[in-house]
């Protein structure tokens, strides 16, 4: 084996550094391995038929003419399911409604049998030799459906007469979630010196990642083994979920094998109905079954994001001290319940509602109603975005109805540094930060003082122009085990093994960066394994922005149990006690002599696998990032279009890894963030219709979108991991919608304009100007 490399050459991908990304020539070069790139001898090829229809009674599906087409191998519907005893899609969580009552499920199962309830929504699906024969065939398909009225916005489904999706639901109303105290919150309002409301929408959206879903099934009869190759953010959890409540087996009965993934954001985590239809094909043909979506099915087929209407209200004292803070929502779940549900809509508001401020009360209402509309889940964030842009538009509202300055305001309630470690209104413990100082720095950094010049400049031009604060703080995703394993190849490379799953993020690198300072090990001989569940023991996947915390704290903890192994083996040929064995930069070294042997020598004379760690992190609890972002917007009053001219951010994400990684994460998440502020919109008409579902109708942020971008950060490393990580996955998002946004309304309120729903298109824009001044 390979030496290690020496302490000058480990200062440059040590912790700290910017490393490039291992993977990036690899991608560049058309060299990735993408789910759709998987191709098995024999394989067949799936197309799913889908309802024209939002909602509707199955009458009858008309299959023989499709079936009797030229190299088609077999038609199935959800009878063919039903009869293999395959189990449903099913929500996964507990959230309790405010009576205590449990959320009302909504039964999923791959095909439809009875009721379509949204546009798409699968009912039969064909496999052939070829896609385009089996897409022929899937045409040929008769779908007879008793059309029943839609329902597809919020206020709409709660309407005494509105059309039930389920006779189980009644009303549409899936949960009725309650946190708080609401006398005391009551008690709070009534005492305020001034009260600051407002009425938000948070737009739906279509994740629209780059590489569209796709899945390959393989069934064993030998060993009577699925195997299921699809994108994913982590294969443990999709296993296990694919095999307790869909196939009903054994979890060693099912293997998930994830290669590269092209974008998630939550959207890909869990199991849809093409893959269980795969997987069902693979067993009945006795042939490998693919199934690969194109655009516009992802449009229809996908999970959605966001779309909440929201009351917020924000109770101050005469100098504008915050007394507590409401929030009461309609969320939006579509169809049926995805696997995490309301989540998002309801303990995730509660969670980051507070943000970094010292509210001493907050409480969450959230009614939580199923529509003829795609199902909602995960969408970069998760919730927190949503609940750090509702408080920064009520906290810029309130500063302007009371004449305070909008970082005066900010300031004066912000938790101080002296108060951590806090116990939020929220019920959580941030543990570090320094809100205050990242606000100041921003400020400085994006020359909060020398706007007023900058807007001259613009009104020159004949454009307005705006500046607005995002300040925000995010709770990460809750604690889960993660799987921390290091295995030393026979070619002298040493694997981390991991359950976390990069879909985009680069995980390689920093995984590395770390095990290399941990043990010396060089950085370009660590691979990393993360998508085969066969080789996990166990793993929570990557969301929440809690990778670096849970994969990073196990590889901490399996290099030290590496190095007490080394230190056995380094005592016996050394020949030496293990108690005078030590261990730095990579060598261990008779304590007091120059007689050493190097951790990858010591690896290349043992036994295969001596020196192999397959270890469990247990729970490393959530971690509070946070930052303070500034953006500036012109608008042609003319045209409504709004342009983002300057964005500065500072943000804290304790230790960082990889700086240039990370700051790749934060322009991500602006760039998503300002693409929802300004332009993206996911419209249904009235029966249920998506009218938004193709790039012709759906705007995506560009790069003439963006602009420049100035970073920097304030980094208080977290105490509640070995790394003093806090993540970083999300935050641009939750910096960017606040900031965008009160900056827009800034450059409106020229014509006393206090509000703006997203997205600011230039229609939007242009009809609120136009309302003005014709009032």
């Amino acid at each position: 084996m390979n030496a290690p490399l020496s302490s000058s050459q480990n200062q440059n991908t040590g912790i700290g550094r910017p490393v490039p990304r291992k993977e990036d020539a690899r991608l560049l070069q058309g060299q990735g391995r993408y789910s759709d790139d998987i191709s098995l001898p024999g394989q067949a090829y799936a197309v799913m038929v889908r309802s024209a229809h939002a909602h509707g009674v199955i009458r009858g599906i008309d299959i023989e003419a499709a079936k009797a087409m030229p190299g088609v191998l077999g038609v199935y519907t959800g009878a063919d399911l039903a009869e293999a005893g395959f189990g449903g899609l099913n929500f996964q969580l507990k959230i309790p409604g405010r009576d205590g009552s449990p959320t009302k499920t909504t039964p999923r199962f791959a095909l439809a049998t009875d009721h379509v309830r949204f546009l798409g929504d699968p009912v039969a699906f064909v496999v052939a030799e070829s896609a385009i024969q089996a897409r022929d065939a899937a045409e040929a398909v008769e779908l007879d459906v008793d059309s029943l009225p839609a329902v597809v916005d919020l206020k709409s489904a709660l309407a005494p007469d509105a059309p039930e999706i389920y006779a189980e639901v009644p009303g549409n109303l899936a949960l009725d979630f309650h946190s708080g105290d609401t006398a005391a919150v009551d008690a709070a309002f009534a005492k305020a010196a001034h009260i600051a409301r407002l009425d938000i929408a948070n737009s739906r959206i279509v994740v629209n990642a780059m590489e569209p879903r796709a899945a390959l099934g393989e069934y064993d009869p030998a060993s009577e083994r699925w195997t299921l190759h699809a994108g994913s953010q982590g294969a443990f959890p999709m296993r296990n979920q694919l095999a307790k409540d869909v196939l009903k087996v054994p979890n060693d009965k099912v293997r998930v094998l994830t290669g590269n993934v092209g974008g998630s954001f939550g959207m890909k985590a869990p199991i849809y109905p093409e893959y269980v239809c795969v997987l069902h094909a693979a067993k009945a043909l006795g042939r490998p079954v693919k199934w690969t979506a194109d655009r516009s099915e992802s449009f229809l087929s996908d999970q959605h994001g966001r779309d909440h209407l929201v009351t917020g209200t924000l109770a101050l004292d005469e100098d504008g001290k915050f007394l507590a803070v409401r929030f009461d929502l309609l969320a939006n779940q579509g169809a049926y319940l995805s696997t995490v549900g309301p989540l998002m809509h309801t303990m995730n508001i509660v969670k980051n509602g507070v943000s970094l401020y010292r509210f001493p009360l907050i409480e969450v209402n959230s009614r939580c109603v199923l529509t003829n509309t795609a199902p909602i889940g995960p969408y970069r964030g998760a919730g927190r975005p949503e609940a750090n842009y509702y408080v920064e538009r009520l906290i810029d509202t309130a500063a302007r109805e009371m004449g305070i300055d909008r970082a005066e305001l900010r300031r004066r309630n912000h938790i101080r540094n002296d108060e951590l470690p806090y116990l939020a209104a929220s019920g959580m413990s941030y543990d570090s930060g320094d809100f205050t100082a990242v606000m100041d720095q921003v400020l400085e950094l994006s020359d909060w003082q020398g706007f007023a010049a900058r807007k001259a400049e613009s009104e020159t031009r004949g454009k307005l122009r705006g500046i607005g604060i995002g300040d925000y703080l995010e709770v990460t995703a809750p604690p889960s085990q993660e799987m921390g394993g290091l295995r030393f190849e026979p070619n002298g490379d040493v694997t981390i093994i991991t359950g976390t799953l990069d879909y985009g993020q680069g995980h390689a690198t920093p995984f590395a960066q770390v095990l290399s300072d941990r043990l010396g090990v060089p950085f370009d001989r660590i691979q990393l394994l993360q998508g085969d569940s066969d080789e996990l023991i166990a793993g929570g996947g990557t969301g929440g922005s809690k990778s670096l915390m849970a994969s990073g704290a196990a590889i901490i903890e399996a290099a030290q149990k590496v190095v007490e192994k080394g230190r056995e083996l380094a005592a016996s040929v050394l020949e030496a006690a293990s108690v005078d064995i030590e261990f730095a930069e990579g060598r261990f070294t008779i304590a007091g002599t120059d007689r050493s042997i190097s951790l990858m020598d010591l690896a290349g004379q043992a036994e295969p696998g001596a020196l192999d760690v397959q270890h469990i992190f247990d729970n490393a609890p959530s971690a509070f990032p946070n930052g303070c972002h500034v953006a500036e917007v012109e608008i042609d009053p003319d045209t409504g279009v709004v342009e983002v001219v300057k964005y500065t951010a500072v943000n804290d994400f304790g230790t960082i890894v990889n700086p240039m990684m990370v700051e790749g994460q934060v322009h991500g998440g602006v760039a998503q963030g300002i693409g929802q502020a300004l332009m993206e919109n996911t419209i249904y008409d009235g029966d249920g219709q998506l009218l938004t579902g193709s790039y012709m109708d759906y705007a995506m942020p560009r790069a003439d979108n963006m602009p420049d971008m100035v970073q920097d950060y304030h980094a208080v490393p977290a105490t509640t991991n070995p790394l003093g990580a806090k993540g970083c996955g999300e935050a641009g998002c939750a910096g960017s919608l606040p900031s965008v946004m009160n900056a827009v309304v800034d450059a409106l309120s020229v014509y006393g304009i206090t509000h703006i729903d997203m997205p600011a298109t230039p229609y939007r824009v242009w009809q609120a100007i136009r309302e003005k001044q014709a009032a």
